[in-house]
């Protein structure tokens, strides 16, 4: 894992020492595809999880006395 964080803070260095200007394509070419990949993973799973859950038994709500206008 040493590795990793070697050159995750050789990376981080690089991105820091670019102009603003550069700065921000780069970040949003790596941070929108890799947001969009976690959002839709999320997404996928929420509905697999919510697929596989049995339904609520439906309770038998009496309806209101109606009054005569």
């Amino acid at each position: 894992m040493d590795w990793l964080a070697q050159w995750w803070d050789g990376v981080e260095l690089w991105l820091v020492q670019l102009p603003v200007a550069l700065q921000f394509p780069v970040v949003m070419v790596v941070i929108l595809p890799l947001c969009l990949g976690v959002a839709r993973l999320i997404d996928r799973v929420a509905d697999w999880g919510a697929k596989d859950t049995p339904a609520a038994p439906e309770a038998d709500i009496p309806e209101p006395e109606k009054v005569p206008a």
